[in-house]
């Protein structure tokens, strides 16, 4: 594992991007981490983005691993998040396929992460997980543009 400045096959458009949306995602709801795949193209390898509260990003490609602060400058649109703003914990209930919170709560994550996923790329997953009532139980939100958004409590997913 690497830390500090991008390194050749770590930095490019595509991955900046990824980057700057995750953290803005992350800072603007609170979120525990997020995280985008990134496939690959006819330029190089797939690659996995992290981000989570006030720790390093990172970049995990071609069997390797570099952490970059979290205060660091990339080029990179910030994508239009909308109204996005920190929410209390989510009560869960996997059993019960249930999420309760703040009314238009989930509906604001919903449309951020889409947001999130349109300016990755049609070919982008963007995962991020959400605090809840119960530590062990997150919610966990996917999505890929052109698809139902996926929610994940525990061990049962149901689509949005």
């Amino acid at each position: 594992m690497t830390t500090g400045r991008p390194s050749p096959g770590t930095s490019g458009p595509a991955l900046d991007s990824a980057c700057v949306a995750l953290r803005s995602f992350v800072h603007r709801s609170g979120a525990l981490r997020a995280q985008a795949m990134l496939p690959s193209d006819s330029d190089g390898p797939s690659a996995v983005v992290s981000c989570v509260r006030l720790g390093p990003l990172e970049i995990a490609t071609a069997g390797r691993t570099v952490q970059l602060p979290h205060d660091i400058v990339l080029d990179g649109p910030e994508p239009d998040l909308g109204e996005l703003r920190p929410l209390p914990p989510f009560e869960v209930s996997a059993a019960r396929g249930e999420v309760a919170g703040m009314i238009g709560g989930l509906d604001l994550l919903s449309h951020a992460l889409v947001k999130v996923a349109e300016a990755l790329g049609p070919r982008a997953v963007v995962v991020v997980e959400m605090e809840s009532m119960t530590p062990d139980t997150p919610l966990v939100l996917s999505a890929r543009v052109g698809e139902p958004l996926l929610v994940t409590l525990g061990e049962e997913s149901f689509d949005l």
